[in-house]
């Protein structure tokens, strides 16, 4: 992925340490040693990641493992940059979350300034004997959830050709009654991209991936029902810099790990997206700003947020606003990194809501030259399926607070006055297609002609829905 070769190229260009392991420092018993300080760090903060088969984070591998002295030492220069700019490790939650969320990557201050100190003083290594055993990390094929009990992928090889930049493709898969003989209640997802050009995967009901998501692991009492029979419809999401032998074979795949036989969970897990699609970015904007909001009819537990814009994405932020008047800002980003878009995952039973709140979801875009990863400054960016475009999603992922309760019928989610089946509906009463079938680029085009009927009509309606 585009980030994990940029890291890799800014860490490959850093001039390795000098070879010699003692600190030149005055005052030798100050500096850190590996054994006797950087070694637990390594091990609680950065080798999950950082390690042989580490982390695959929606296609993020980390390029070089840190399990040993001699794999670390050449880096720590490196190391001590990307922790002091905040690069590493990568977490964009605004300070007031700390603690918030339980899959937080994050170094405590004590812990940057060791490694920062350890990489200044020349990296010693330090006596063995001051370090208990290194950690062992359990094989589980790269699996991060563990050993799964069912692994499935999209059903065969697709070649992605050298001329894409950005390409769409579905494809469908059944569970059949071998691969899985009675429903099952899903405890943990992990997605695993087949080819470097995956950008993401959506397939319900397991879920998707994007650069930078960690694996669903469901707390005890949540879970996600699938059955055989099921088809499981895989959207593919391709894109990587086009040129002669870019191309490459995909097949990605997904494990499953399954509660007990007879279990089933007091809370099914809901997913659903804010979304807005009317938004028009000028060109040159530096801090363009849309706003949409989604209300709870139910008492909920909120249980995670994942936002989602493309390269021009600057900052997004879920405002609670309680029926009794007040508000709570649920989650700050004010630095979104489209390469690493994460899932910011409440503690066990997740934050309850009342009925009545209404959820405020504002997102900025940066469309000026000052953005580095813009493509296209004097571009006028709408909403759109490839990279160059741009999207507003705020994922949302919720139960409902009532145990045993099954929403699988209700949608209690509603946006802007009204549900996703309206608005399908809507779609296909309008322009006769089903929503589900359309593409990503289709559903642009078809969003572009919306506005242009408004704006025609003189209408003031707003394009609104949708997952």
């Amino acid at each position: 992925m585009k980030q994990a070769l940029v890291l890799l190229l800014i860490l490959a260009l850093a001039a390795p340490l000098a070879a010699a392991n003692n600190n030149n420092n005055n005052d030798a018993q100050a500096t850190p040693t590996y054994y006797g300080d950087v070694q637990s760090i390594l091990e609680q903060e950065c080798q999950v990641c950082h390690r042989p088969n580490g982390a695959n984070l929606g296609g993020m591998v980390a390029p070089m493992a840190f399990t040993s002295y001699k794999e670390t030492r050449p880096w720590a220069r490196s190391i001590a940059r990307q922790v002091e700019s905040g690069l590493m490790p990568p977490w964009h939650a605004a300070p007031r979350h700390a603690g918030t969320f339980v899959n937080e990557r994050s170094l405590t201050e004590e812990q940057k300034a060791t490694l920062i100190a350890w990489a200044k003083g020349g990296a010693p290594m330090g006596n063995a004997a001051d370090a208990p055993p290194a950690k062992v990390w359990k094989r589980s094929d790269g699996w991060t959830i563990g050993e799964p009990d069912l692994i499935m992928d999209m059903g065969q090889d697709f070649f992605v050709e050298d001329d894409v930049e950005d390409q769409y493709v579905d494809f469908e898969t059944v569970i059949t009654k071998e691969m899985l003989p009675e429903p099952r209640w899903i405890k943990a997802v992990e997605f695993r991209p087949g080819s470097p050009a995956v950008h993401h995967i959506i397939a319900r009901p397991f879920g998707g991936i994007a650069p930078g998501n960690d694996p669903t692991v469901y707390h005890d009492g949540f879970g996600t029902l699938v059955k055989p029979g099921a088809t499981i419809r895989w959207n593919m999401h391709y894109h990587k810099e086009p040129g002669p032998g870019t191309g490459s074979w995909d097949r990605s795949s997904v494990a499953l790990r399954f509660y007990p036989k007879d279990y089933r969970p007091d809370y099914v897990m809901q997913t659903k997206s804010m979304a807005k699609f009317d938004f028009e970015i000028p060109p040159g904007d530096p801090n363009y700003v849309a706003t949409t909001t989604a209300k709870f009819d139910r008492d909920s537990l909120l249980l995670g947020y994942t936002p989602h814009m493309h390269l021009r994405g600057k900052s997004a932020r879920y405002v609670a606003k309680y029926p009794d008047g007040t508000e709570e800002v649920l989650l700050d980003v004010p630095r979104y990194d489209f390469d690493w878009q994460t899932h910011y995952k409440y503690p066990v039973g997740g934050k309850r809501i009342p009925a009545g709140t209404e959820v405020e979801l504002t997102m900025a875009w940066d469309n000026s030259a000052d953005n580095p990863a813009n493509p296209d400054p004097t571009a006028t960016v709408v909403y759109g399926g490839p990279t160059t475009a741009e999207m507003m999603f705020g994922f949302v992922a919720f139960a409902d607070a009532e145990p045993g309760y099954d929403p699988s019928n209700t949608g209690f989610l509603s946006q802007q006055g009204s549900s996703q089946e309206d608005f399908e509906k809507r779609i296909e009463e309008r322009f006769g297609v089903d929503w589900d079938s359309l593409s990503e680029e289709e559903r642009g085009q078809l969003f572009r002609r919306m506005r242009r009927e408004q704006r025609r009509d003189g209408g003031e309606g707003t394009v609104s829905g949708g997952e």
